[in-house]
């Protein structure tokens, strides 16, 4: 039996992401009509989606919810970010693996196991993921009234997601967990995708590079709506600072989660990470490598649980 990975196949992604062989074009379509506008003979002469166009790139997102997670209603406001789907996926398999670790390798599912999205954002993409896939409940907080108000929408729209996930306000851009959690709230994990650019100019250039990139077309003004609003985008000091505050909050909670955890883009942004985390005194910290495409990324996870009081959460937590 060869041992090769087969053509085409995305062996980068999590060996249990519904993603990892070539989108089939056809079943897509069939699931959201709209797309077939969108596909067009790629550089090789085969037929693909246009990943520079925006619109495109939400059409095919919304066909991998509608047939892979049976998530039919998913809309969401333009200028908000459109996460790619694949990606997404991986960080939730990846966080589960890492709970099924403390749970003699068995992944815990179900309604018992709770997760907080910081961030939640508009498109709701992780509650959703997560929820589908290993029937987990979700807190989505998000300092944008209008993001819980679609993420509600979203909610609201599906019957698979209905009861599953509460939305909480942020009301102070400042905090990250407090403000959110209450003092009698357990979460098993937490999930964050923190902003990446310290600044509005920053995000215009990484916004111009991507477009360059997927299309060949130098953009002197692009449309900031194809990567995100502001809020999604930027954090004053940027993804190092964010998590830094994160890392720092998280003392102050640090019974109430299992878990926590974000992901890492910049990979020279570790160093000042495992620094924070070891003057936070945690108990563990892990560094989970993803990628997707030519792009690497990670996801840092802490703990300030003891192996006694781990054991003791499982056991009240995971085993009913």
């Amino acid at each position: 039996m060869s041992s090769k990975t087969p053509k085409g196949e995305k062996s980068r992604l999590h060996p249990r992401n519904k993603n990892r062989t070539p989108y089939n074009l056809d079943v897509l379509v069939a699931a959201t009509p709209q797309l077939k506008n969108y596909i067009r003979p790629n550089k090789f002469g085969l037929l693909s989606i246009d990943f520079s166009n925006p619109v495109g790139v939400k059409l095919l997102n919304k066909a991998l919810l509608n047939y892979y997670y049976g998530v039919t209603a998913w809309e969401f406001p333009d200028e908000n970010l459109c996460p790619p789907i694949p990606g997404r996926a991986d960080y939730i398999h990846n966080v589960a693996d890492l709970l099924a670790e403390t749970n003699d390798s068995n992944i815990p599912t179900g309604n018992n196991i709770r997760c907080l999205d910081v961030g939640i954002g508009a498109s709701c993409i992780y509650p959703i993921i997560g929820i589908t896939e290993y029937g987990w409940r979700f807190i989505g907080s998000d300092i944008d009234p209008k993001s819980i108000a679609s993420a509600q929408h979203i909610i609201n729209s599906n019957e698979v997601l209905k009861d599953k996930i509460e939305c909480r306000l942020q009301k102070d851009p400042a905090h990250i967990f407090e403000g959110v959690l209450k003092k009698e709230d357990k979460i098993d994990i937490t999930l964050c995708n923190p902003p990446f650019h310290a600044s509005l100019e920053e995000a215009q250039k990484g916004s111009k590079r991507k477009i360059k990139n997927l299309s060949g077309k130098k953009v002197n003004n692009p449309k900031l709506n194809f990567a995100g609003v502001r809020h999604e985008l930027v954090y004053d000091g940027g993804e190092s600072k964010f998590i830094q505050n994160m890392i720092r909050e998280s003392v102050f909670f640090s019974k109430n989660c299992f878990w926590f955890s974000t992901l890492v883009s910049k990979e020279s942004n570790l160093k000042g990470i495992y620094k924070s985390l070891k003057n936070a005194k945690t108990t563990e910290f892990k560094t989970i490598p993803m990628g997707t495409g030519n792009k690497s990324s990670r996801i840092v996870a802490w703990t300030f649980l003891s192996k006694k009081e781990q054991s003791n959460w499982r056991v009240t937590r995971w085993s009913s």
